[in-house]
């Protein structure tokens, strides 16, 4: 019987693991992992540079289980500790204008190589690829099985992730694991992932296109029930970029509850509808093209005079009324027929999960079963794109980590 077992070398479990082996030297802590090569969602994150947190994280830059429950962990091990603590790794971060923080080195395998290193200090044994198939509770403890074998520990630290970008490694398998030790489940979707329009729309003959845009998630009366402002990516498939992905998860969940939501865009995002209208009215001699390319590309202007039946180089008296108002709609309330997402393959996180409510958040201890600890993304909690996602693993992944060694 080993102490402890953490299932999952990603984030959260590393973090667990090396704050266990801190906490308790003397006891024996097993991490096992299916993946022939580890650390991959830590490698690919932040374009290869690992978006290690952020300057500030709130409770509000996170979604799924309540603020007041979420802020509970994050406080546990803030940002500032979690800049210490990969300072005394060797990996010093740096403050980017969006308040981004990567290490130095702009490699996310520094990120890796330092946890993997410290891990094996405090001497977590490391077993990979070892894929865990199932779990039971038994009265000693927990008995682990796989093609592998078999092996018993006294408690166990799930860090299995959730289902986005299952070609490293987490495949969903351990929501069926929190499920057969007591746990329920809130709905599993995709998020942070970009969104799929017709093949046949304008936007997609648009790729490459990055622009500033504002996009509001509308209910079925036309209440605005949510609204990003961010860089949105043109691309084949439909749409990309922060903004559209900080929505995705909005708009995908308005979309299970079927109450008819609907995602609109301002392509110029200092304008209303009412401003643009009435500068379109005061055009004078100016083309409507010279006036639009004041606040957007021209590839895109000259495609929503497109679609406002006109030609961009209508002047103001030759504007009616009607293709003044159709083109301003257009660029700053144009709905978007979108018909489905790219899926948890192109998802960098996953939405739903254990709810925190079925926790100690102390300690991150099952309410359910006594002597299991839950972490990371396998928790129904989902951060918003620019490091979010990563303080939630460490902090998480630290409060498990020393609370399942003590």
């Amino acid at each position: 019987m080993t102490d402890l077992a953490i299932i999952g070398a990603g984030a959260a479990g590393l973090m667990a693991g090396i704050w266990a082996g801190r906490t308790q030297p003397e006891h024996e802590i097993v991490m096992l992992d299916g993946a022939a090569k580890l650390g991959a969602k830590i490698l690919i994150s932040g374009g290869g540079r690992c978006n290690v947190t952020h300057a500030q994280v709130e409770a509000q830059d996170f979604c799924g289980s309540t603020p007041p429950a979420i802020a509970k962990v994050l406080r546990r091990f803030e940002v500032a500790q979690t800049v210490a603590f990969f300072r005394e790794l060797g990996v010093e971060l740096k403050q980017e204008e969006s308040g981004k923080l990567f290490p130095v080195t702009d490699s996310a395998r520094t990120v890796l190589q330092a946890l993997l290193q410290e891990a094996q200090r405090v001497h977590v044994k490391l077993l990979h690829p070892r894929r865990v198939d199932s779990v039971q509770r038994r009265e000693t403890g927990f008995l682990l099985r796989g093609s592998w074998g078999e092996m018993t520990a006294r408690r166990l630290v799930l860090a299995t992730g959730g289902k986005s970008l299952p070609k490293t490694g987490s495949d969903g398998h351990g929501y069926a694991i929190a499920q057969a030790l007591g746990h329920t489940l809130t709905p599993i979707q995709p998020a942070l992932v970009p969104l799929l329009l017709p093949g046949a729309h304008f936007i997609c003959s648009l790729s490459g296109l990055t622009l500033p845009a504002t996009l509001e998630l509308r209910s079925a009366s036309g209440k605005r029930l949510k609204s990003i402002t961010g860089s949105a990516l043109c691309t084949h498939f439909g749409l990309s970029g922060p903004a559209v992905l900080d929505m995705s998860r909005h708009y995908l969940a308005a979309q299970r509850a079927a109450n008819g939501a609907t995602l609109q865009i301002n392509w110029w995002p200092e304008k209303s509808f009412e401003q643009l209208e009435q500068e379109l009215q005061q055009l004078g001699r100016a083309t409507v093209l010279a006036h639009l390319r004041r606040g957007l590309p021209e590839r895109l202007a000259r495609r929503l005079c497109d679609q406002a039946g006109l030609a961009a180089e209508t002047t103001g008296p030759e504007l009616t009324r009607g293709q003044r108002l159709t083109l301003a709609r257009l660029v700053t309330q144009m709905p978007l027929p979108i018909i489905g997402d790219r899926g948890f393959n192109f998802a960098e996180v996953t939405a739903g999960g254990v709810p925190l409510r079925e926790l100690h958040l102390e300690r991150m201890e099952s309410r359910r079963c006594p002597g299991l600890f839950l972490c990371g993304e396998i928790c129904d909690v989902d951060g918003r794109i620019g490091g979010f996602n990563f303080q939630w693993a460490w902090a998480s992944g630290h409060v498990a980590g020393v609370s399942a060694a003590t």
